[in-house]
């Protein structure tokens, strides 16, 4: 089921980022940022839902899907970019934009997902 979710997650990874980047002229990684902003999300929502989910389902969606589709190594890699650019501000903002967005929009998921379950 893991390995199911992530041939789905990974490739959406890709054309969802390619697609909000191109959208944008500018050197943010804002197409990183909305996927893993996503993820985590989903990731909170599945979470809350938790006692409702087998095993199987928590495997195909939360371990393979959530963590194929969002990627700490290309948040790392192009921050560390904007660093070695010269854009330190860019770096700093997507450090914590990605740390507190994330984290809030899975609190979010995770809040939503016990209030309708």
């Amino acid at each position: 089921m893991i390995a199911v979710g992530a041939l789905i997650g990974a490739p959406v990874r890709y054309l969802v980022s390619r697609a909000v980047q191109s959208w944008q002229s500018t050197a943010f990684p804002w197409g990183t940022l909305t996927i893993n902003i996503a993820a985590s999300f989903v990731l909170g929502a599945l979470s809350g839902a938790d006692p409702a989910l087998s095993a199987a389902a928590m495997g195909l969606f939360g371990v393979g899907f959530c963590g194929s589709l969002s990627t700490y190594s290309t948040f790392s890699y192009e921050t560390m970019r904007l660093g070695q650019d010269g854009a330190h501000r860019q770096a700093l903002a997507n450090v914590l934009l990605s740390v507190a967005l994330g984290v809030g929009v899975a609190a979010l998921g995770w809040w939503l997902a016990r209030a309708l379950g």
